[in-house]
């Protein structure tokens, strides 16, 4: 940020606490002033357990004014400035309508491929066809919106941060920064020559092949990206503790890109007295210089996201995590952009005052670290 930039922002007092109506993390930036960006996506078509993480967007807005501004990982991490745009309702009425017309499916199962599939009564296997059909119509406006928007910020020479939604919404986001790799490449940059790494955080692959019929499930997200983009050139998945044997064996068929630190496995080390900063630094080894990171909260021990979509026991705790974007930070490596995602507040006919805060509370933290990790 210019100093001129600092001179308009000459009465931010970062001891103080939010003011009513400031942006995200109570900060006054604008767009214009910040040098990263966060675009939130209130997408929640497809989730097949839980849902609600089309309300992360706004719950994690409300629950960042409670974080206080200096990190202790990465110190002053506002003071280059941070901005989220205007939670999109045109999006949120998108997955509203997507999200409708996915239920009956969802319920059943799965869409039916023929009409034996249909039990008596429900959706032939032609009505499933042409509900997918809008479903998939509906992910792919999700998809736009993150791609152009994340292409835009990288373009002006901003870091770019998505905050869903579930964790089938980085999609566009993700293709946008493997083009802006491949056009740093292009331009001589010998960092980026070696593809977009993404270091992945989450209880589960994500490696399902159109997971229940929807080609853009939050269960396939990096099974797409794979499938997709040839510029992801590796996919370091940590804490991985739920996962079926097509996501093992299509794993294992591409293990030249895919790497699995299983949670059960990471736990083993540690307690046979390795340390977890080492651990850390060994997992960062792994990726190339231009890195995207993909943040599903339910990488987390359950106890810090209990209304996720999908929790499982296990995980990693919440300084464990620090350590190692604060690794990640120290390596050199370049963050191109990150997600947050799966932040799902509980519903209040179902939560009292102070659960309702707390997965919120926590991811709007998660946020802040990812903020930090990014900020060249």
């Amino acid at each position: 940020m210019s100093h001129a930039n600092f001179a308009d922002l000459a009465n931010l007092d970062p001891n103080a606490a939010a003011a009513p109506g400031s942006g995200i993390f109570g900060l006054p930036f604008t767009r214009d002033q910040a040098h990263l960006i966060l675009v939130p996506c209130p997408f929640d078509a497809t989730t097949s357990y839980g849902g609600g993480a089309s309300s992360g967007p706004a719950a994690i807005l409300a629950a960042s004014h409670q974080v206080d501004l200096l990190d202790h990982h990465f110190g002053d991490v506002y003071a280059r400035g941070i901005h989220m745009l205007e939670i999109p309702e045109a999006i949120a009425e998108v997955s509203r309508t997507a999200r409708s017309l996915a239920e009956p499916i969802i319920a059943r199962g799965g869409a039916a491929t023929t009409d034996s599939d249909s039990p008596s009564g429900n959706a032939s296997a032609d009505d499933d066809r042409r509900t997918l059909a809008k479903i998939e119509d509906a992910c792919r406006i999700c998809n736009e919106y993150t791609h152009d928007e994340f292409t835009r910020i990288l373009r002006s020479g901003k870091v770019p941060g998505l905050v869903g939604g579930d964790h089938s919404t980085p999609y566009g986001a993700i293709q946008a920064c493997s083009q802006h790799v491949k056009h740093l490449a292009e331009h001589c940059d010998k960092d980026a020559e070696a593809g977009l790494g993404i270091l992945h955080l989450d209880a589960h692959f994500d490696l399902r092949h159109a997971f229940e019929g929807f080609r853009f499930s939050h269960a396939s997200i990096m099974r797409n990206v794979l499938d997709d983009m040839p510029g992801v050139s590796k996919l370091v998945s940590v804490g991985i503790r739920d996962y079926c044997r097509e996501e093992l064996e299509y794993a294992t068929d591409h293990a030249d890109r895919v790497i699995a630190r299983y949670d059960a496995e990471l736990c083993e080390l540690v307690w046979a007295g390795h340390a977890w900063p080492l651990l850390a630094e060994s997992i960062i080894r792994d990726l190339p210089a231009c890195v995207y990171v993909s943040f599903d909260i339910d990488v987390l021990d359950p106890s810090l996201c209990p209304n996720t979509g999908t929790p499982v026991p296990g995980g990693l705790n919440f300084n464990q995590v620090a350590v190692l974007l604060l690794a990640l930070k120290r390596s050199g490596k370049r963050i191109i952009g990150f997600d947050l995602n799966e932040v799902c507040p509980p519903t209040p006919a179902t939560a009292d005052e102070q659960a309702s805060e707390w997965d919120a509370n926590v991811g709007a933290r998660v946020l802040y670290k990812l903020c930090g990790a990014a900020m060249l």
